[in-house]
């Protein structure tokens, strides 16, 4: 699937979320949303990796376009990866729409037709 956007979601321990973004609006990035969370990893995890799992997580979510998303995803491990005290993870996805976004040109609402065909009831 070939797509315009994709939406890329980096889960870090607590408190390094503006690193992530930081690390993100340096290569083209525009803004992100940070959810609070907690981790749920086990000791072979920590193990294997040879770190110790903070379970205070945010996961910020960008939403790129297509052409930036590997940009991002290498600042973004760069600055807050798991050889660092973020300890992050990234990964991307692609998005089939977006509407609300503007870049300074128009943009257009995307409709179903069960949508528009939708009469009021009053």
């Amino acid at each position: 699937m070939n797509t315009a956007y994709e939406v890329i979601f980096c889960i870090v321990n607590s408190g390094f979320s503006e690193t992530v973004m930081d690390a993100a609006k340096e290569v083209g990035a525009r803004g992100g949303t940070v959810i609070h969370a907690r981790g749920t990893a086990n000791k072979e995890a920590e193990e294997f990796f040879h770190i110790t799992i903070q379970p205070d997580k945010e996961i910020v979510m960008i939403l790129v376009p297509a052409d930036i998303k590997d940009k991002v995803l290498h600042a973004v491990y760069q600055q807050a990866g798991l050889k660092t005290a973020g300890q992050g993870i990234a990964f991307s996805m692609a998005v089939g729409n977006v509407v609300g976004l503007s870049d300074g040109a128009a943009v257009e609402e995307l409709t179903t037709p069960a949508v528009e065909d939708a009469k009021p009831t009053e």
